[in-house]
């Protein structure tokens, strides 16, 4: 179907545009990755592969409270253009975090949760877990 040019551009976008991007012919800014995440189930639990490409592994953290376990990841780059002479002409800084949750179930604890960290890849086994029933209690009545 044929869209005209007027309902592809978004003008509200436009208003938070950064002048650097305009006055630059369009370089983009560095950006955090999206933490892409796939979530398999297996017979006993289930598996996550989050992706955190250029994050070193002393730069992530999970932590678990309340059922819900929280992934956070930190992250800096510098990009440099120099010329002959060694003058900038372009330098950039960059630093950020980002963080993703998942509800796992009040009755998973940090010590069933098994962590890895590859290639830019964090790994997490999540067990499968009911929480117990909660005990029936009597009381006795008396005459």
């Amino acid at each position: 179907m044929f869209v005209p040019e007027i309902f592809r551009r978004n003008d509200f976008d436009e208003l938070f545009e950064h002048p650097f991007d305009r006055a630059f012919g369009g370089m983009q800014r560095p950006q955090m990755p999206a933490m892409r995440t796939d979530v398999k189930e297996t017979e006993t639990g289930y598996e996550l592969a989050i992706d955190l490409p250029g994050v070193k592994k002393e730069n992530v953290q999970a932590q678990l409270h309340d059922g819900v376990l929280t992934v956070s990841a930190t992250t800096q780059s510098e990009a440099e253009d120099k010329d002959e002479k060694g003058k900038y002409l372009h330098r950039e800084r960059f630093s950020g975090s980002y963080s993703r949750s998942f509800y796992v179930g009040d009755a998973v604890t940090e010590e069933d949760i098994r962590a890895r960290f590859a290639d830019g890849v964090l790994r997490l086994d999540i067990p499968k877990k009911e929480k117990a029933a909660p005990e029936k209690k009597y009381i006795t009545i008396g005459d």
